[in-house]
C-alpha cells in the first residue's frame, strides 16, 4: 500500500502518527479559502509532487491525481510489483479508484484564465484534469496497465466499493489491480461547493471541530490525501514472493437515500451482515471496528445502532476507533485511509485511538486517549456517504504480517 495523508506520507510516518493519536487538524491555509466559513481542515503538508512525478504528468493533472500517482508508486514498490512481472501480459493488471470531488483546483485555475484572459489561455488538459476518472487513467497510462480500469464516482462509501471492484476483477482472471482513492477538496471552488453540506463543521477550534460519538458533535472536518493498494490473488502473490499484508475477506454495500440517517442504520447493518457472510465471519470474530464517524448526532446514533444490530451483544464490547478525527474526513479517500490504518493495526497488534474524542455518549467501546494493545486479527471498516450509500469491508491479518 501507498499512503499520502495529512498526518504523514508513507506507511511508516502515517502509522506512527495514527498510533500516537496525533491530531493534525488546523486552520485552512489554502489561498482563496481564508474568507470562507470553513475554518478547519486536514491538509497534506510537505508533499512535493515534483520530486515524485514526472513533469509531463504534473502539467496535465490536478492535485488529487498527484496524490494518486505518488501513492500508486509507493504501493507498487511495497508489493515489489514491477514491469517485469506483467510485461508479458499488460492486460492482466488494471486500476480502479473512487472519487467524489475530482480536480477542483485545476478546474478553477483554468476557468479563471478563461474569464480573466480569454480562451487562448486555457490549456487542453482542462477537459480531463478535473474529471473524476483522471487518476485511474493517468496511473494506468503511466504504468502501462491495460487491464480492466474503472472509477467509482460516488460519495464516501465508494472508497470501500473500489476494493470490491478490484476483487471481482481478480476473480475474473486479472493478475493484479491497483485500488484506492485520493481526494483534494480544499480549493476555493471545491470548498464553496461543500458549504451546502449539512454535516460540514464550521467550528473555529481544531480540537473541537470534529468530535463524533460525543454530545459535542458538530459535524465533520474535510481533508485531502488518500491511499492506493495492490490487490491480487493470494496464491499468485505467494508465488511472486510478495508479502501478504492483509486479506480482503468480505464486502457488501447498500443504499438508503440522501440525508436519511434514521434509515441508514438498517442499511449499514445490512451491509455489515453481508460483509460478514461473504467473509464467513461470525460477529464475535470482529476484533476492531473502524467507524465511519460522520460527526453529527443523528448520523452517529444511526451508526452505533447499526453496529449493535449487526454484531449483537458483541457490538458493545468490540473496540471501535476513528483515527480520521485527527486527520479529517477525506470523502472517498477517508475509507481507504481507514483500510490502511486497519492493515497496520492488524500488523502491529494494536488499535489506534480516536483523537479529540472524550466522554462518548453512545453504547460503544470507542478507543480514546492511548492506543490499545489487544492483538486484533480481523477488522471491520465502515463507510457511509451523504448521498445514502453504505459500505462494509472485512479484512483479516495477512499470513506474512509480523506477529
Amino acid at each position: 500500500m501507498g499512503i499520502v495523508a495529512p498526518n504523514g506520507i508513507g506507511a511508516e510516518a502515517f502509522w506512527k502518527a495514527t498510533e500516537s493519536g496525533d491530531s493534525v487538524l488546523a486552520r485552512v491555509t489554502r489561498q482563496g479559502c481564508e474568507h470562507l466559513p470553513l475554518r478547519v481542515a486536514g491538509e497534506v503538508r510537505g508533499f512535493d509532487p515534483g520530486t515524485l512525478v514526472e513533469e509531463r504528468f504534473l502539467v496535465q493533472t490536478d492535485r488529487f491525481s498527484h496524490y494518486a500517482l505518488a501513492a500508486a508508486d509507493m504501493a507498487l514498490e511495497d508489493a515489489r510489483l514491477g514491469r517485469a512481472d506483467y510485461e508479458d501480459d499488460p492486460y492482466s493488471v488494471g486500476v480502479v479508484t473512487a472519487a467524489g470531488s475530482g480536480g477542483g483546483e485545476f478546474g478553477q485555475r483554468e476557468l479563471q484564465r478563461l474569464w480573466g484572459q480569454g480562451p487562448r489561455y486555457v490549456g487542453p488538459y482542462q477537459s480531463i484534469a478535473w474529471f473524476y476518472a483522471a487518476s485511474t487513467g493517468q496511473v494506468s497510462i503511466r504504468r502501462g496497465f491495460k487491464g480492466p480500469c474503472g472509477v467509482v464516482c460516488g460519495d464516501e462509501a465508494g472508497g470501500l466499493d473500489a476494493f470490491a471492484h478490484a476483487a471481482r476483477a481478480i476473480r475474473q482472471g486479472s493478475r493484479a489491480m491497483l485500488a484506492g482513492a485520493t481526494e483534494a477538496p480544499l480549493a476555493p471552488y471545491s470548498v464553496v461547493c461543500q458549504l451546502g453540506y449539512e454535516g460540514l463543521s464550521t467550528a473555529e477550534d481544531p480540537e473541537r471541530a470534529y468530535r463524533p460519538f460525543t454530545d459535542k458533535a458538530c459535524g465533520f472536518v474535510p481533508a485531502e490525501g488518500g491511499a492506493m493498494f495492490v490487490v491480487e490473488d493470494e496464491a499468485a502473490a505467494g508465488r511472486r514472493g510478495a508479502t501478504v499484508r492483509a486479506v480482503l475477506a468480505g464486502h457488501a454495500a447498500t443504499f438508503t437515500g440522501p440525508g436519511r440517517w434514521e434509515e441508514s442504520a438498517e442499511g449499514l447493518a445490512h451491509a455489515i451482515r453481508g460483509a460478514l457472510r461473504e467473509a464467513g465471519c461470525a460477529p464475535e470474530e470482529i476484533d476492531v471496528v473502524f467507524a465511519d464517524a460522520f460527526g453529527s448526532p443523528e448520523a452517529d446514533a444511526a451508526e452505533a445502532r447499526a453496529i449493535s444490530e449487526a454484531l449483537g451483544s458483541h457490538g458493545s464490547k468490540v473496540p471501535v476507533t476513528a483515527p480520521k478525527t485527527g486527520t479529517g474526513r477525506a470523502y472517498c479517500a477517508a475509507a481507504t485511509l481507514d483500510v490502511a490504518a486497519a492493515v497496520l493495526a492488524l500488523e502491529h497488534g494494536v488499535v489506534p485511538p480516536t483523537p479529540n474524542v472524550f466522554e462518548v455518549c453512545h453504547d460503544l467501546d470507542v478507543v480514546t486517549g492511548d492506543a490499545r494493545a489487544c492483538g486484533p486479527r480481523t477488522a471491520l471498516v465502515l463507510s457511509r456517504g451523504q448521498m445514502g450509500s453504505n459500505s462494509a469491508l472485512v479484512i483479516r491479518k495477512g499470513s506474512d504480517s509480523p506477529a
